[in-house]
């Protein structure tokens, strides 16, 4: 290990403290940190100078490949001008150009407002707080309820995490957040009082948190449509899914569904920078006019005009490189061999988002103190690919920029990750 990563590293363990991460074991003598300093394409480098694959698209928000000729050209152009302007009572034009973009993917006055806020989080924040401010101003107070799926992940902040069904990550703060319902499908949340509902949130076509789990074809459809009967809104959190992961723009676009609000955020700015955005109709936005209906919330960075230009570049490549067609035929790939490469273990997928949950031969799991799928991971270091897991199920997500021949190596990457242990 080279002089500088070596003083790096006595920093950060005697200074930092990392998200998700058993700080302990971080910090153990024998554990190595990879101290990451540069990337290309789908490529990162480590200050030792070994190269990865980057195998979870930087935490689900990496779209076009990391240093991109263009949205550096973007970021560059906006800096000449200025990085950031407040948005609390001013306007830019960067962010007025984004959320005309965005708007447009939908069909005519369908989603027609942007509200712009910092990370997935807080996305969904903002969506729980209008919903609750709407029926607080249209006459209906008693719908303060909340709805969302067991298993479900919607962000740390504390509404948000109110919504969270993964009990490690929520259950120790349940009792200071909001009244929420959990349900596992349509059926049950039809068993509900309807009435004192505001809204549900759902994570469509996919729940990343929850082991990549893949929602039966048509859910979405039908819980559009139990919510247009009932007259509870529906959240879409497609913080994850958007962007072209699934292989549309939007998972929603799939079945042709349209939200009352849809939270974006990760792919929104391509991995560059942090930025989100909570869409509603204009029927929602029209009740908060006036003084007495204030929508008072916002951040510093709100719409801050270095993200909001890096995201309109991204909308750009997207149109240049035909990213749509080339995330259906390499998720396909994808898709196939993984099947081949494990065929003991369970494979789920859906667009270029892939769950290999690991198995033991007679198709058991293994114990949970074994840890496999954060050993196999760590394996898969040696051989150029990172990722991380969710309990024993391994995350592949690589950029949609992503070639054939870069696929096939993250997934022999992870055979080989996966070999290694078989046999230690």
């Amino acid at each position: 290990m080279n002089e500088q990563t070596e003083q790096w590293l006595a920093w950060d363990r005697r200074h930092c403290w990392h998200p998700f991460t058993d700080q302990r074991a971080w910090c153990d003598a024998d554990y190595e940190p990879l101290m990451l300093v540069r990337g290309e394409g789908v490529w990162l480098w480590d200050s030792e100078g070994r190269r990865y694959f980057d195998g979870n698209s930087s935490i689900w928000t990496n779209i076009h490949g990391h240093s991109h000729p263009a949205l550096n050209a973007a970021a560059q152009r906006q800096l000449s001008q200025v990085a950031h302007t407040s948005y609390l009572g001013f306007a830019n034009p960067r962010a007025s150009e984004l959320a005309a973009r965005l708007c447009a993917f939908f069909p005519a006055e369908a989603l027609s407002r942007v509200f712009y806020s910092d990370d997935g989080s807080t996305a969904v924040e903002c969506a729980v707080k209008m919903a609750l401010q709407y029926r607080m101003q249209t006459g209906e107070p008693q719908r303060t309820r909340l709805v969302a799926f067991d298993n479900a992940y919607h962000g740390d902040t504390m509404g948000a995490a109110s919504l969270g069904g993964v009990s490690v990550f929520f259950e120790r703060f349940r009792k200071f957040g909001m009244p929420v319902s959990f349900v596992c499908d349509v059926e049950e949340l039809r068993a509900l009082d309807a009435d004192s509902i505001a809204a549900v949130i759902y994570e469509p076509l996919v729940q990343g948190v929850n082991q990549m789990h893949v929602w039966p074809q048509g859910m979405l459809r039908e819980l559009r449509e139990w919510c247009d009967a009932t007259g509870v809104h529906m959240i879409l959190d497609e913080v994850m899914t958007g962007f072209g992961r699934t292989g549309t723009m939007f998972a929603c676009q799939q079945e042709n569904v349209v939200p009352d609000f849809l939270c974006l955020a990760k792919g929104l700015s391509a991995g560059y920078m942090p930025l989100a955005a909570t869409m509603t109709t204009e029927r929602i936005y029209r009740t908060f006019e006036g003084p007495e209906n204030v929508f008072y919330y916002g951040h510093s960075y709100t719409a801050n005009p270095l993200g909001c230009a890096i995201a309109l570049a991204s909308l750009d490549i997207f149109a240049k490189d035909n990213t749509l067609n080339r995330v259906k035929k390499n998720s396909a790939l994808m898709e196939k061999w993984l099947r081949e490469k494990f065929p003991q273990h369970r494979i789920r997928t859906c667009g270029l988002i892939a769950g290999i949950e690991l198995r033991q031969v007679d198709g058991s799991a293994f114990p949970p103190e074994m840890r496999m799928g954060v050993q196999v991971c760590s394996a898969a270091r040696k051989f150029g690919l990172l990722t991380r897991p969710i309990r024993d199920t391994v995350v592949l997500m690589p950029p949609l920029c992503s070639c054939e021949e870069e696929l096939r190596f993250a997934v022999e990457a992870l055979e080989q990750a996966v070999i290694k242990h078989r046999s230690s």
